[in-house]
């Protein structure tokens, strides 16, 4: 038995952090419907969705997303669903993400000043045309910093995922480390790889709150 890494381990590991990657898009994009949903619904003028909406993010965001996973992967099946390590992550961090992006994007609603809403009001159009053509845009703009930020925490989380036994790039190192046993050299390699896919969106993303913000101060501006 090889004591020493090699590249195939290296290429182990990098497989890994693709599927790490998938499973990071898997998540921004369910997770990402599922917070617009959550958005719509917590800034709804119908009490009840406000509700409904605002239970589900509390329940979420009170439950850790270890918990999720366990009951996703191994509570399910004893109800008769079978289901995989991929699809158990995905379902898992789809409903842990939504609930975050939901209240990320439900203050980038409200962060839109009352006045835009009452000036698309005034031209008599439908709370739906007020919400998609008027405020819905300068919500976007408002909400792609955060929004970029918190897709960092996505690529963290992913880690979580290995419990379950999905190979991404965590559980590779795992796997390398039981058949050579050199845990400080291969948890440095992961910790690398990980700094080389989170750094530029960090970086992305600092860019954009600097931007953003004075976008934000010139729309308040012109709002007042």
């Amino acid at each position: 038995m090889t004591t020493a890494i090699n590249p195939g381990h290296l290429q182990f590991l990098l497989t890994g952090a693709f599927w790490t990657l998938i499973l990071s898009l898997m998540a921004f994009l369910g997770g990402g419907a599922g917070g617009f949903l959550v958005a719509l619904g917590r800034t709804s003028p119908f009490r009840l969705l406000r509700i409904l909406a605002a239970v589900y993010v509390q329940i979420v965001q009170g439950t850790p997303l270890l918990i999720i996973l366990f009951l996703i992967y191994f509570g399910l099946p004893s109800l008769g669903f079978s289901i995989s390590p991929l699809l158990a992550a995905g379902v898992s961090l789809t409903i842990y993400v939504s609930a975050y992006l939901g209240e990320i994007w439900r203050g980038c609603l409200e962060s839109v000043p009352k006045a835009q809403w009452e000036a698309a009001e005034c031209l008599a159009l439908s709370r739906t045309q007020r919400l998609f053509k008027v405020v819905l845009p300068q919500a976007i703009r408002i909400a792609t910093p955060p929004t970029v930020g918190f897709s960092v925490q996505i690529i963290k989380n992913t880690s979580l995922t290995s419990v379950v036994g999905f190979v991404e790039l965590t559980r590779a190192g795992q796997l390398i480390n039981n058949s050579i046993f050199e845990p400080f050299l291969i948890y440095i390699i992961v910790a690398l790889i990980y700094f080389c896919l989170c750094f530029p969106v960090s970086a992305l993303s600092r860019r954009l709150e600097r931007s953003g913000a004075a976008r934000l101060r010139a729309l308040k501006a012109v709002s007042a």
